[in-house]
């Protein structure tokens, strides 16, 4: 993790303490196309990690001998088939919206995306059907690495301030914007650091 970013985060007492309980976090970006990135976002949509681990794995073998399956592959995919694959209905559809709209160019590719801010990219993404605000979120933060996104209405990122900061209620998203102006621009360190604090310690671990 950048150490100018630490260093600011230092500055919030509270995110000092989980800063110095699990230490530097790091955030190496995947830098998959955005249909691939999008695509798996699509799929991942309100599943726990493993389920949608299963249903990632349905849907590349329907594509035997790629790692991913290219556009036009996706494309010439019968609705039925990705169904069978485990995608409901509303993705099977999200996802061949979001295919005819990569071959219309409607998306912007990785070097487009460089040259776009976040909130430009945020409002060309959210035009995608099946794609909202937290999906384009967790492409800037994951795939492209982006430094100061804080994805408010995540529900983990929600319940990582609530006990970092031994509140006995969820923070509301307005209220978690407004609190972490103070932490820009490493928004994003930040939010790696509230998604710690809302995993499960382990045993032992809890302050004395």
């Amino acid at each position: 993790m950048n150490p100018e970013a630490i260093r600011h985060l230092d500055r919030d007492p509270v995110l000092r303490r989980l800063v110095e309980r699990h230490g530097p976090i790091g955030l190496r970006p995947r830098r998959f196309s955005t249909f691939r990135s999008l695509t798996e976002a699509i799929v991942r949509q309100q599943l726990s990690q493993q389920a949608a681990a299963v249903i990632l794995g349905r849907f590349r073998s329907l594509y035997p001998g790629k790692s991913f399956p290219t556009v036009g592959e996706v494309l010439a995919t019968p609705p039925e088939h990705l169904r069978k694959a485990g995608l409901s209905r509303a993705k099977a559809s999200y996802l061949l919206d979001l295919a005819a709209r990569v071959r219309q160019r409607r998306v912007p590719g990785l070097r487009a995306c460089e040259r776009l801010t976040d909130e430009e990219l945020i409002a060309r993404l959210t035009a995608v059907k099946g794609i909202g605000r937290w999906t384009a979120e967790m492409l800037l933060i994951f795939n492209l690495g982006r430094p100061d996104v804080l994805p408010v209405d995540d529900l983990g990122v929600r319940r990582g301030f609530q006990r970092a900061h031994e509140r006995d209620e969820l923070p509301a998203p307005a209220e978690l914007a407004h609190h972490g102006q103070r932490w820009a621009p490493y928004r994003t360190a930040a939010a790696l650091y509230l998604w710690k604090a809302a995993e499960p310690e382990p045993e032992g671990w809890a302050d004395p």
